[in-house]
């Protein structure tokens, strides 16, 4: 890991952190880090220093560094469904009270591990649907859109619907209204595409899609141990997204799409709809960031399924490597940055945080998706049976190489989820 570490800031800075690359949260962290450093209670030789390398195969090299004794970061980064792996190479920390005001109990218990603190959460993952207000309040007003809109499903779900508020969505009709805002299935879309789905062989894309097998029964395993996922909820799932992406409802180029990919393409302006990170909500409601969709950008959780509204929830952080070279400055840092200005600083830079209601009132207007954010991941929020074991990670890089190998057809779904099932009976043997 070392040969690809990216170092950021002065060589002399005697608190490294690795943290995630990328994205909303390393904006954040870098605000954040250069608030702490200008503070005059911080010693030069407790200053932070931040580093950084790629998201692919991060966990692998990262679990490799810490298991290999590494001392190139004091402090590194977490997340709830790799806290169990990397537990033995790392510091419990007393974040003080300052914290339970902060972020309350439920919140830091998405760093704990066996009873113990070990880390600071930095931030809270979750989905949300992305549509464009103005082009929905314009088909639910047009009688003729209806028409061509129950045509299109009927076409191409095999059922007639109707348009409705995004927020009553089941996932049929978001797939409908994405079908519908395609252009090369309906010439008067004036948008290219109805969505801009992420499906790069990467494990994260597989968090944002299983919201929608979950939605319909769906989960890794069931109360017995027994692996589920060759199930009827993973197959209705796994289609609808091929369906989307053979009629090109999706850009062709998808399958290598991930975040940035599906915020670059919905905040041109170039898609009616995205499932995407919660962490994009920041940067597509800015005029200045997404000028061309930040006043028309409505916001609701993902759709509904037969049998719930689900969305996938983590936490992300930053605890203290075991063999860090300066301990003393990273608890420093951690319990600072568990304080209520930490936090807001980190919030208004774009970071999501899932901070206690008294503390998110105070950025309410300026961040209401992190109202959002609390009320999403309390109302739908779930973890999968097993994905906090040990292999979560591995378990997540499966279902993305077969899963991508269906929809880009270099498999069928039969083979697809018999493959899946048998690597996940292995993984969490």
């Amino acid at each position: 890991m070392s040969a690809s570490l990216a170092l950021v800031g002065t060589a002399q800075a005697a608190v490294t952190v690795l943290g995630w690359p990328g994205g909303s949260e390393e904006t954040a962290l870098r605000a954040t880090v250069e608030a702490y450093n200008a503070q005059d209670s911080v010693a030069a030789d407790d200053k932070v220093e931040l580093l950084f390398f790629n998201r692919e195969g991060f966990y692998d090299k990262l679990q490799a560094d810490m298991a290999a004794g590494s001392d190139a970061f004091d402090v590194n980064l977490i997340a709830t469904y790799s806290i169990g792996r990397y537990a033995p190479y790392m510091e419990p920390i007393d974040l003080g009270d300052a914290a339970v005001a902060t972020y309350g109990e439920s919140t830091l218990s998405t760093m704990q591990f066996e009873g113990k603190q070990f880390g600071v959460p930095t931030d809270l993952s979750a989905h949300f649907m992305y549509f464009r207000k103005d082009l929905i309040d314009q088909l639910l007003a047009d009688d003729g859109a209806k028409a061509k809109y129950a045509e299109i499903s009927q076409k191409y779900l095999g059922t007639a619907l109707e348009p409705k508020d995004p927020d009553s969505w089941t996932w049929e009709d978001w797939a409908a209204t994405a079908l519908y805002f395609t252009q090369s299935i309906n010439p008067d879309s004036p948008v290219r595409y109805g969505t801009v789905l992420q499906l790069k062989n990467l494990l994260f894309n597989m968090m944002v899609f299983q919201s929608l097998p979950r939605s319909y029964g769906g989960d890794w395993r069931d109360a017995s141990g027994a692996v589920t996922v060759n199930s009827e909820a993973y197959r209705e799932g796994l289609e609808l997204y091929k369906t989307l992406y053979d009629a090109g409802a999706t850009p062709k180029d998808s399958l290598s799409y991930e975040y940035a990919e599906t915020n670059a393409a919905f905040g041109a302006g170039q898609a009616a709809t995205a499932l995407q990170w919660n962490a994009a909500a920041a940067e597509l409601t800015d005029p200045e960031k997404s000028p061309a969709v930040a006043d028309v950008v409505g916001i609701v959780a993902p759709p509904a399924g037969p049998e719930a509204r689900a969305d996938h929830i983590h936490g992300l952080g930053l605890g203290i490597n075991k063999n860090a070279k300066n301990k003393e400055g990273a608890i420093q840092f951690l319990q600072w940055l568990a304080t209520e200005d930490a936090a807001l600083t980190y919030a208004r830079a774009g970071g999501s945080p899932a901070l206690a209601p008294d503390v998110v009132a105070k950025i309410a207007e300026e961040r209401p998706d992190l109202v959002q954010l609390g009320e999403f991941a309390s109302a739908y929020g779930y973890v999968m049976n097993g994905a906090t074991s040990a292999n979560a990670l591995s378990i997540y890089e499966l279902q993305a190489k077969e899963f991508t190998a269906y929809w880009s057809g270099q498999q069928d779904l039969d083979t697809t989820l018999a493959n899946t099932k048998a690597g996940m009976e292995e993984l969490l043997k």
